[in-house]
């Protein structure tokens, strides 16, 4: 699905001399190489505030943690993403309150969100799922509606501009209250290991996220709030100061193949390509089609047979987990996400992808779906 060993080759001489100067430092946690990388990301999304943490399950615990929300507060999230947004709901006793997603995004279903609103919401996690944004400008509006907190889940965002109603521009993960991400090493932006960070443009806040990022402390051996442990090391910071800089044109790389697959694909009235609301821009963490009348299994089973890799993001929803079991869900109706983990599927995408591979996919893609 990613060719991680390629685009290391492209990179490996200054990756190489990035790590080795952490080494030679032995400054492993901390110091400057963490601080460069810091001040470097918060010039590339324009944000007043990156807090690195250790990965970005940690960076939506945090978060949460930092704004005081408390056992029985209940928090808004979709049900079709990756478990992390909504096991840390969980873990640290707070409610998940499922709502259904827009059908041709995939992302957070804005008017479906008021309905779900109790004296007890306090917060919204919208997730910009697969590179697509969700629809902030409507979303920030019912929080403010109802004072509520927002939290961006951009794991799978970074990179992407949103183009606000207001006429301005910004990154994903800087309009909420507090923006979340991850450099697992499939990202767009991704490290040699975990890693993760978080964003806010609120002073205050960004000191409470730092307190318990820290073990909650701000000075040492002084703690002032519970709070955890969780850090970027220097050299997943040395690797990420290289791959910085070049962010924008693996973007350009993955929506160049991404364009490609549409052109093909979308001449198939069994494959619906991904949607593109021009409200932002599409990043294509992952490039997901939804398939109409096609036997995602079997097509599965042949692509692999053709050494085509393939992958189901997601499977089964968030509600429907055994961990939440004890909320009593069962009767929860969210008919689109039920309809996208029967139909999604995702194809390979990545930056070093050539136009023959690409060209291959596709053919093996086609010849099944045409013959079935």
């Amino acid at each position: 699905m990613v060719d991680l060993a390629t685009q290391y080759q492209a990179i490996k001489s200054d990756i190489d001399s990035a790590i080795q100067e952490v080494l030679d430092s032995s400054v492993f946690i901390g110091g400057p190489v963490v601080q460069r990388f810091q001040k470097s990301l918060e010039a590339y999304l324009s944000v007043k505030h990156v807090i690195p943490c250790a990965n970005g399950t940690d960076a939506l615990q945090i978060a949460m943690m930092a704004l005081g929300l408390k056992p029985g507060d209940e928090v808004i999230t979709p049900s079709f993403t990756y478990i992390a947004t909504t096991e840390v709901i969980a873990l640290l006793g707070l409610t998940p309150v499922f709502v259904d997603v827009d059908p041709k995004t995939f992302c957070l279903d804005p008017s479906k969100i008021e309905a779900a609103v109790t004296p007890k919401t306090k917060a919204i996690v919208p997730v910009h799922l697969y590179g697509q944004a969700s629809d902030m400008d409507a979303i920030m509006e019912i929080a403010r509606k109802h004072r509520l907190f927002v939290i961006e889940d951009n794991a799978q965002g970074i990179g992407s501009d949103y183009y606000s109603k207001d006429g301005e521009t910004r990154k994903l993960g800087t309009i909420g209250d507090i923006g979340c991400t991850s450099f697992f090493p499939s990202k767009n932006l991704g490290c040699y290991g975990d890693g993760g960070a978080i964003f806010t443009n609120n002073d205050a806040l960004a000191e409470q996220l730092r307190m318990v990022a820290n073990h909650g402390q701000k000075v040492k051996y002084r703690h002032d709030v519970v709070g955890c442990n969780s850090r970027l090391d220097a050299i997943q910071a040395a690797i990420l100061n290289v791959k910085l800089p070049k962010l924008d044109e693996y973007v350009a790389a993955r929506i160049k193949v991404a364009d490609f697959y549409d052109r093909v694909l979308g001449a198939s009235d069994k494959i619906e390509t991904p949607y593109r609301d021009g409200k932002s821009k599409h990043v294509f963490h992952q490039y997901t089609v939804q398939l109409k009348g096609v036997d995602r299994d079997a097509l599965q089973a042949y692509l692999a047979s053709k050494e085509i890799p393939s992958m189901i993001y997601y499977p089964a929803p968030a509600h429907k987990q055994g961990m939440f079991k004890s909320f009593n869900l069962g009767d929860l109706d969210l008919p689109v996400t039920e309809e996208l983990t029967k139909h999604v599927i995702s194809f390979p995408i990545h930056t070093e992808m050539t136009e023959e591979q690409q060209a291959f996919i596709c053919s093996e893609i086609l010849h099944f779906v045409n013959a079935n």
